[in-house]
């Protein structure tokens, strides 16, 4: 299994190696008020890739933090307050001698 998954990321990493070499023509990216940027076309394509993550995380991260106060409010509700510590109970001792070994052993 461990050979697979490397063969896979090995497959994945020439397939975009190839990609990027097969694109190395430049591109005009054309934004507002005349402004350009002048790039190879996988540098363009990697950072609308990034772009797009990075918008996708930041809309996500509101959404985290309403689940992270929902889950943290619903452990507070269900665990009971921490009150003094339980005294042990004194048990008996048995009238037959106890023949196990000790534990762990």
């Amino acid at each position: 299994m461990k050979y697979l998954l490397w063969l896979l990321k090995a497959a994945i990493f020439f397939t975009l190696f190839a990609f990027a070499l097969n694109n190395q023509q430049d591109a005009t990216v054309h934004f507002f008020f005349g402004t350009q940027w002048r790039a190879p076309l996988v540098l363009v394509v990697l950072a609308a890739f990034a772009a797009g993550i990075v918008t996708g995380v930041l809309g996500m991260v509101p959404r985290w933090w309403r689940h992270r106060s929902a889950a943290l409010q619903a452990q507070a509700q269900t665990r009971p307050p921490m009150a003094t510590a339980p005294t042990p109970t004194a048990t008996p001792p048995s009238s037959t001698p106890d023949t196990s070994p000790p534990h762990g052993i």
